[in-house]
């Protein structure tokens, strides 16, 4: 049966107008993305089975354009539509930082931190560098390693915020195996970097760990 033969609050475009896009299931969201369906399958039922190929809406999300462009309903206008929706969300999510004081809103810091590192096959280590009020002044990704660690370089750190005349500091980095505690190395590099930024009286306010699902806060372990 074609959605538009459903019960009209059952459509998943007017059922997100009634009710809010939090509604929605991910094959109620992915029929929206994608618009149509295709020969015997409604726009849902290909969500679903969507779904089903790839393992779960992030992995759709995440795929590169091969493996996305190889699944039956999708392709390459689709693969560009979605790269573009993603970046849309990671600038909301900076502009949205940008506009305050990153303390007082750490849901969108830490969504944004997620966005943008959690998705890296490789370690990558990362900084927020903040005004004397914490306001962003740039975010910068300073060093890739390896699917397990990353060499950071507290020289450069130190250079970067001279540069920004930033007045502190977020770190963050990923973990690919997706579990977000901090390793001895971890909490280590993150004492070298607060003690070379103290001499140039620039605070470490948190080094923030991304995983799979899971972030974790030094500063609130009290590893600062």
């Amino acid at each position: 049966m074609a959605i538009t033969d459903w019960p009209l609050l059952e459509r998943p475009r007017e059922k997100l107008l009634a009710k809010g896009p939090s509604a929605l299931s991910d094959a109620e969201l992915l029929a929206i993305f994608l618009r149509t369906g295709v020969r015997g399958k409604s726009a849902v039922d290909l969500g679903r089975s969507l779904l089903q190929e790839f393992g779960n809406l992030r992995n759709i999300v995440s795929a590169d354009q091969i493996r996305f462009c190889q699944s039956h309903g999708l392709g390459l206008a689709k693969y560009v539509q979605l790269q573009a929706v993603l970046e849309i969300a990671k600038r909301y999510l900076q502009e949205t930082m940008e506009r305050g004081n990153v303390l007082n809103n750490p849901y969108e810091t830490r969504h944004f931190l997620t966005a943008r590192l959690r998705n890296y096959e490789c370690e990558v280590f990362a900084c927020l560098f903040l005004d004397n009020a914490h306001r962003v002044i740039r975010y910068d990704e300073l060093f890739h390693g390896t699917i397990n660690s990353t060499t950071v370089h507290p020289r450069e750190v130190v250079k970067r915020a001279l540069s920004y005349n930033a007045a502190a500091v977020i770190f963050a980095h990923n973990h690919p195996s997706g579990v977000a505690e901090p390793s001895a190395a971890d909490q280590y590099v993150t004492q070298q970097l607060k003690q070379a930024l103290h001499i140039i009286d620039v605070r470490v306010l948190d080094h923030i760990i991304i995983g799979d699902g899971q972030v974790t806060s030094l500063a609130e372990r009290g590893l600062l």
